[in-house]
This record gives C-alpha cells, sequence and structure tokens, in this order.
C-alpha cells in the first residue's frame, strides 16, 4: 500500500463516519428511538454498497470499501444496541436486530455484487 493510498483511505473513512451519522440521525428522525433502525439502514446499505464496489471496482475495494464503508458501518454500535435492547427487556427486538441485521446484510451483499458484475 503507497502513503497516497492510505491517506485516501483514512480521509474516506472520515467522510464515511460523518456520513454514518447523519443517515442515523436522520433515520432516527423518521422512525424514532425505540429501535435502532438507522444502525440497521447503515449497514445493510452498506453491504450493498461493497458488494456494488467489488463487483464493479474491484481496484477501488480496499479505498472505498476499507476507507468510505468502513467509516460508514458499524459493527460495534449494532451489537452494542442488540444487547441495551435485550437488557432492557426487549428481547425479540434483540434478536431481530441480531439475526435481521445479519440476513439483510448478506443479501444486500450479494445483491451488490450481482450489480456490480451487470455493470461491468
Amino acid at each position: 500500500m503507497t502513503p497516497l493510498i492510505f491517506l485516501l483511505a483514512a480521509a474516506c473513512g472520515g467522510l464515511g463516519a460523518g456520513a454514518r451519522y447523519l443517515v442515523d440521525v436522520g433515520v432516527a428522525h423518521l422512525a424514532g428511538t425505540r429501535f435502532p433502525w438507522g444502525v440497521m439502514v447503515i449497514n445493510i446499505t452498506g453491504s450493498l454498497a461493497l458488494g456494488v464496489v467489488v463487483g464493479a471496482l474491484p481496484a477501488a475495494a480496499f479505498v472505498v470499501g476499507a476507507g468510505f464503508l468502513g467509516g460508514y458501518t458499524t459493527f460495534s454500535t449494532a451489537m452494542l444496541d442488540s444487547v441495551a435492547l435485550w437488557r432492557d427487556g426487549e428481547r425479540a427486538a434483540s434478536v431481530v436486530n441480531v439475526l435481521g441485521m445479519l440476513a439483510a446484510g448478506v443479501l444486500a451483499a450479494v445483491l451488490g455484487l450481482a450489480i456490480g458484475a451487470a455493470l461491468t
């Protein structure tokens, strides 16, 4: 990895983190905060986008994938939200959050790869 690629990935990571914040706040404003819909939307759209990038632009996968989408998506927050739901007695919501995000993320990645392949 060249220093330029490293700097591009780092800068894109910061932009991704900013985008994550904006999406999370926007979704929470629309859907409320009882369930972590924002983080779910972020992780599913990030999975879809990474699939498209890897399928269509593999040369950009590190900068866009590890950089922007690495800053955009957030596994740790998703798991913390699930633990908080469980702790607060929202057991079904906790399980739906974990399993739903996993299933939807995998399907989104597969769809993204198909879209990316179709674009090339």
